[in-house]
C-alpha cells in the first residue's frame, strides 16, 4: 500500500489530557505524527487541531474513526483529498555579515518573507507559506549558515463555503455516558 501525508482536522474540547489521548491513539497504531498544531477555534471552549500523519489511506481512516469515538473529540475529518488551504510559519536565524546581509535581504524579499530581528552576526526571518516554499527558502539560506530554525507545522482548512467541521453539541446525557450524538 502506498503511504501519503494525510491532513486530519479535529475540533476537541479545550481541556487537559485531550492531546495526550489523541497522540496515544496514533502511537498505539504505529503512526508517526509529522506535525501537530493546536489553537482556539471559532467555537468557545473548543480547540482546533491539525495533525499531519503519513500512512495508507485505509489505515488513517481507521484511526480517524477511533479518534471520533473519543469523548473529548467533537468532530474529526481527513481533509487530505479536499480542496484545502495549508500554511506553515517558520522562523529562521541565519548567519550574516556586512558583506552577506544585502544578499540575504534580496532572497527574503523574493520569498515575501520578513526580517524580524537583526543582530551583528545574524538575521532572523519569518516566512509563511506552504511546506515547499519554506523548504526552498531554507535551502537557499543554508549556504549562509543556519543558526536555528523553528516551524509550526501545517495548519489547514477547506476552501470556500461552510467549514469542514460543522459542530453539533452533544446532549448532556451523551456527554455523561461518553457517547456521541448522531450527526
Amino acid at each position: 500500500m502506498a503511504t501519503t501525508k494525510h491532513t486530519i482536522v479535529a475540533l476537541v474540547e479545550d481541556k487537559p489530557g485531550v492531546l495526550n489521548r489523541m497522540a496515544s491513539l496514533f502511537r498505539r497504531r504505529g503512526f508517526n505524527i509529522e506535525s501537530i498544531a493546536v489553537g482556539h477555534s471559532e467555537v468557545p471552549h473548543l480547540s482546533r487541531m491539525t495533525i499531519v500523519v503519513g500512512g495508507a489511506t485505509t489505515m488513517v481512516e481507521q484511526v480517524r474513526k477511533h479518534l471520533d469515538k473519543l469523548v473529548d473529540v467533537v468532530k474529526v475529518s481527513d481533509i487530505t483529498g479536499d480542496d484545502m488551504i495549508a500554511r506553515e510559519l517558520a522562523l529562521i536565524k541565519v548567519k550574516a555579515t556586512s558583506s552577506t546581509r544585502s544578499e540575504i535581504i534580496q532572497i527574503v524579499d523574493i520569498f515575501r518573507a520578513n526580517i524580524v530581528d537583526v543582530a551583528s552576526d545574524s538575521v532572523t526571518i519569518e516566512v509563511t507559506g506552504d511546506e515547499e516554499k519554506i523548504n526552498s527558502l531554507f535551502n537557499l539560506l543554508r549556504g549562509f549558515g543556519i543558526k536555528e530554525i523553528t516551524r509550526t507545522g501545517r495548519i489547514a482548512m477547506t476552501r470556500g463555503g461552510s467549514g469542514s467541521l460543522p459542530v453539533q453539541k452533544k446532549s448532556p446525557k451523551a456527554r455523561a455516558k461518553g457517547q456521541k450524538t448522531s450527526r
